[in-house]
């Protein structure tokens, strides 16, 4: 979708003379419009919000800093933890604790040898309570040494309303969290390619005792197949908690997360959850600033009257926010002068994506078919 760009500013200076000249240079755009703000969403749960990845947006929010039980929406920090500090070739042996865990279940037994990530798939897609123990008994040597693990990772990661002490979610007074924390704990997770690759499966088959095909998960996630562009995250339930759901969907480009906390029934988690994600997507629209194939700079060649074109491979867009005035700055880094016509398609610079200092996205310019000077 193409929007207007109220505002382009361009400066180029010399910059950045470290191993080689270099010159940076700012675009900063200032996107608007006129369109009126749609109506925020009627959700039944004490506690949602909707955000927009990236940048972070809060788009709407209902008591956003409220604690609650989360339940196994924990299991999304026990999925990072395990993905950063944990080695996915190793192989777990079930311990009888792990395996006699209440609550969902991936259907361990004690004695069980399973590769590390084989079960994070069952812990994510069938929310398996042992396989989160499995999982905390090998990285953090305990249930509690891995709950140490998960409330350094949540201060990292800035989040201000929880502390855990388990990684599965089972009730504990002191094990809560906000909606606001969970959605940064999303929004930081789909950062990790196999992050996103593991809370948007629909279905997995992994290694399993002594069938020579395997065994296929299938996601207890019904939004992966009810929701136009779903891609995650994680659903969760037990009696303390309610129906809590975190859920992220990603159209044109646009990454959006939703949380709803203490819903009564699956039916409203699943209502709320649409209304936001209908609602993030009236409000944050993606507005192109590059095509693939665009000229983003020209650099000219040392001694001859040829000038390179830096292009970019892939569509550059940011989310623009309907009804507000969203700021943006590009900042191109690229060699001030070439020594010789580098090959089509050579790397010769970056493109930094930035929204109010920070980086949104960082992209290759590559160099196009050297054109003729003036």
């Amino acid at each position: 979708m193409f929007l207007p760009v109220t505002r382009l500013r361009v400066f180029f200076f010399p910059a950045l003379r470290r191993a080689v000249s270099a010159a940076v240079v700012l675009a900063f755009f200032t996107v608007s419009g006129a369109a009126a703000m749609p109506a925020p969403p009627q959700v039944s749960a004490p506690a949602a919000i909707v955000i927009e990845a990236s940048t972070g947006k809060v788009l709407y929010a209902k008591n956003p800093y409220a604690r609650h039980y989360p339940a196994s929406t924990t299991k999304i920090l026990t999925l990072l933890v395990a993905l950063e500090q944990g080695d996915l070739n190793d192989v777990v042996e079930v311990s009888p604790r792990a395996a006699a865990t209440e609550g969902s279940s991936l259907g361990l037994a004690a004695g069980d040898r399973i590769r590390l990530g084989d079960l994070l798939w069952g812990m994510i897609m069938l929310s398996g309570n042992d396989a989160a123990v499995a999982v905390a008994e090998h990285i953090g040597g305990s249930v509690w040494g891995f709950a140490r693990l998960m409330n350094e990772k949540a201060r990292q990661i800035g989040l201000t309303g929880s502390h855990f002490v388990n990684p599965n979610g089972l009730p504990d007074p002191n094990h809560y969290t906000t909606a606001a924390d969970l959605a940064k704990l999303a929004a930081y997770g789909y950062k990790n390619p196999l992050f996103a690759a593991i809370v948007s499966a629909k279905f997995k088959t992994i290694p399993w005792r002594e069938q020579p095909k395997g065994r296929t998960l299938e996601s207890v996630n019904h939004l992966l197949w009810t929701y136009e562009g779903a891609n995650g995250v994680k659903t969760g339930h037990t009696e303390a908690a309610g129906y809590t759901l975190v859920a992220g969907a990603k159209r044109d480009g646009v990454q959006l997360i939703a949380v709803v906390l203490g819903c009564r029934s699956d039916d409203d988690r699943e209502a709320d959850i649409t209304k936001l994600l209908d609602y993030g997507y009236q409000r944050a629209v993606p507005y192109v600033l590059y095509e693939p194939g665009a000229v983003v700079k020209s650099v000219r060649v040392k001694g001859g009257p040829g000038l390179v074109p830096l292009t970019v491979d892939r569509f550059v867009a940011v989310p623009y926010f309907e009804g507000e005035t969203a700021q943006f700055e590009t900042v191109v880094e690229a060699p001030a002068e070439l020594a010789a016509p580098p090959a089509p398609g050579t790397k010769v610079g970056v493109l930094r994506l930035v929204y109010q200092g920070r980086v949104l996205d960082v992209r290759d310019l590559v160099a196009g078919r050297a054109a003729p000077g003036r």
